[in-house]
């Protein structure tokens, strides 16, 4: 079974400073239709003003993943670790024990257009640690680069759950397909452009979650950025 969740179905809040849309509930919108897919707990997909950002907060057993489509994301944890990610880049910290960090939008006139992710990790108490990698687009071009993955393989990003994630730029003719195994759990997500997917046309913002279904093929793109996840079921 292959479900459509439309961009415009999704949770939002506008701060002013923080525009934001949940594909999963989130602070205060609840869907108990839409709480996680797998271990898949949160897209939020946000706009941070220029010279606004998340103040110092915490968290704890979770694996949090930043992508940055537009300007620049600033970070500082409890770990020691500062840095600022750009678009291409992945960022990965996993909060185990317990850790505190900052999010911010260092830039005085652009917007910081990001997509954060939490996965629900396969244990608890882990030690925090942190990760961040540059995946070039001549990577990503007409295929499905994996960015994120258990065991850290082909150059991935380790997390603490049986999950990967994908990341694909597709124009044109370009087609990619990635076979699910029997049992698997699979999630779209366009994150900008127009795309064809599993037959279906999407937009940015536009999700698809894949239930007992052994393909995700991806078509006709125009623009399109695309985060393909491979989840197992969660008890």
């Amino acid at each position: 079974m292959i479900t459509l969740r439309s961009a415009d179905a999704r949770g939002h809040a506008n701060h002013g400073w923080l525009d934001s849309w949940h594909s999963f509930s989130f602070a205060n919108y609840f869907d108990d239709r839409h709480v996680h897919w797998g271990p898949l707990r949160v897209i939020n997909e946000d706009r941070v003003a220029a010279g606004r950002g998340f103040g110092e907060h915490g968290h704890r057993d979770m694996e949090i993943i930043s992508y940055v489509l537009e300007g620049a994301l600033g970070h500082k944890d409890s770990m020691g670790n500062s840095s600022s990610i750009v678009p291409g880049d992945v960022q990965r910290m996993s909060a185990g024990t317990g850790v505190q960090h900052s999010e911010f939008n260092y830039s005085e006139t652009g917007t910081t257009h990001f997509l954060q992710i939490w996965i629900i990790p396969d244990r608890q108490g882990v030690t925090p640690s942190y990760a961040e990698k540059a995946f070039p687009a001549t990577e990503k071009q007409g295929r499905l680069r994996l960015v994120v993955s258990p065991n850290g393989g082909d150059g991935s990003i380790s997390i603490q759950q049986d999950a990967r994630m994908y990341v694909g730029l597709f124009d044109g003719s370009e087609k990619a397909d990635l076979p699910l195994a029997e049992g698997r759990l699979g999630y779209v997500h366009v994150a900008r452009g127009e795309v064809t997917v599993n037959g279906k046309p999407l937009k940015a913002g536009d999700a698809l979650l894949y239930d007992a279904e052994p393909l995700v093929s991806i078509e006709r793109g125009i623009g399109a950025e695309v985060l393909v996840f491979d989840l197992p079921r969660m008890q």
